[in-house]
């Protein structure tokens, strides 16, 4: 049997984040340049949202370019930006389809603004869908997110609209940029390296984290079926024993 016909659709992860790595060195094992491998990298990109959409997951979170990748080679940044955008627009019709919306987190400021304007088009055309929320997360890292909200909060209790003392882990992650969606139940990473490379710090901190050698562009909707079936075999305790898990069921 396949990896996907032995998931449990009753316990799905109702939101995924994926750092999407291995492009570059994908590319160099094969004597290509990097951005072949970030085009080899979108094929994988379509794929993965299919599958996810077609199992019924909530929010699929991308970790899509990161205000470090700023200061990469000009000239593949330059390729980065066009091939996102492009990408995006031509993927827009099979997302409708889907009834996959469209979002974005991260500092759209630093966006070109070719790239800003060609993005929100495509997520006003998809703002109507009601299934799956493909995010990407683009000129982005979770200390900018994180600081970002303190700015929020702080401002806030500056004007007297709260109290500092009031503050809380609630109305933080309400100043987040994904206020709008669940913590990530499942972090992937591929590409063989084992760090959380600042994305979604403060919101995985009960996430469960998935790591695989493959390159992103060689990871396969079986692949993903595989990390969710790993997912699925975990004990998600939260701090508390396994015992009072059993008896919070069996009540």
């Amino acid at each position: 049997m396949s990896a996907i016909e032995n998931i449990d659709r009753t316990r799905l992860p109702k939101h995924v984040a994926i750092i999407m790595d291995g492009n570059g060195r994908w590319a160099k094992q094969r004597g290509l340049i990097r951005s072949i491998g970030h085009e080899n990298g979108v094929t994988t990109v379509r794929q993965i949202t299919e599958i996810a959409s077609e199992l019924g997951i909530g929010f699929l979170t991308l970790y899509t370019f990161s205000t470090e990748n700023w200061n990469r080679p000009q000239e593949e940044v330059d390729a980065l930006m066009n091939l996102i955008v492009v990408s995006i627009e031509q993927q827009t019709p099979d997302l409708i389809k889907n009834n996959v919306r469209l979002t974005t987190i991260g500092d759209m400021e630093r966006m070109p603004q070719f790239a800003r304007e060609r993005l929100i088009k495509c997520m006003e055309d998809t703002s109507h869908c009601t299934g799956l929320v493909l995010c990407l997360a683009l000129s982005y890292s979770a200390r900018w997110e994180i600081v970002k909200a303190c700015k929020t909060l702080a401002i806030k209790a500056a004007n007297n609209e709260i109290d500092a003392e009031d503050i809380n882990e609630e109305m933080v992650a309400k100043a987040l940029a994904t206020c709008n969606m669940p913590d990530p139940d499942l972090l992937i990473r591929t590409a063989g390296d084992v760090r959380i490379s600042n994305f979604l710090l403060w919101q995985i901190a009960y996430s469960e984290l998935y790591f695989t050698d493959k390159f992103w562009p060689d990871f396969t909707k079986e692949d993903f079926c595989e990390a969710i079936l790993d997912y699925q075999s975990r004990e998600r305790r939260f701090g508390k024993t396994s015992e009072q898990l059993t008896n919070n069921e069996q009540n």
